[in-house]
């Protein structure tokens, strides 16, 4: 339990920072104490985390549903993040293939860039996560777009 509290925390951290101290202390009701507490990986708040209620309040106004997807990735599942659907609209299949290319093409370059020293920072490790992150949306949309045209044939 002591792996899957320490990366829930630092997804709760990534939220808060997300949203910003400030706007999550507004949106939650909570202090900057008591929401740092929820994300602090000292013993004595070991046993501590965000009241679900405060985690969806913050999810409304963040980028990305940061702890939803730490939980999703705990018990196997895959979620469908849609807040940027590029592709989806308009295009297809065709369209997808291209964007994939280079959205794996940015992740190649990235991870050259990042491990060119030897060593991937965490700044490197979060740019590596994000064009990871926008690729499995390219595979998600092609996935639909591909669903789409066998229900149609």
């Amino acid at each position: 339990m002591a792996g899957v509290g320490s990366y829930l925390k630092k997804h709760t951290e990534a939220l808060v920072k997300d949203v910003g101290l400030e706007a999550a202390c507004a949106a939650t009701g909570k202090s900057k104490a008591t929401l740092g507490r929820y994300y602090s990986d000292s013993d004595e708040h070991a046993d501590r985390f965000m009241p679900i209620d405060a985690v969806a309040a913050l999810e409304e106004a963040a980028r990305y549903p940061h702890v939803t997807s730490a939980l999703s990735e705990l018990r196997g599942i895959t979620l469908s993040y849609d807040s940027d659907r590029k592709n989806s609209p308009e295009g297809g299949v065709n369209s997808d293939v291209i964007a994939l290319s280079q959205r794996f093409a940015m992740l190649m370059a990235e991870y050259q860039q990042s491990i060119e020293d030897g060593i991937i920072t965490i700044n490197e490790a979060k740019r590596l996560l994000r064009e990871t992150l926008a690729l499995q949306h390219v595979l998600i949309d092609m996935k639909l777009h591909l669903e789409e045209e066998t229900e149609i044939g």
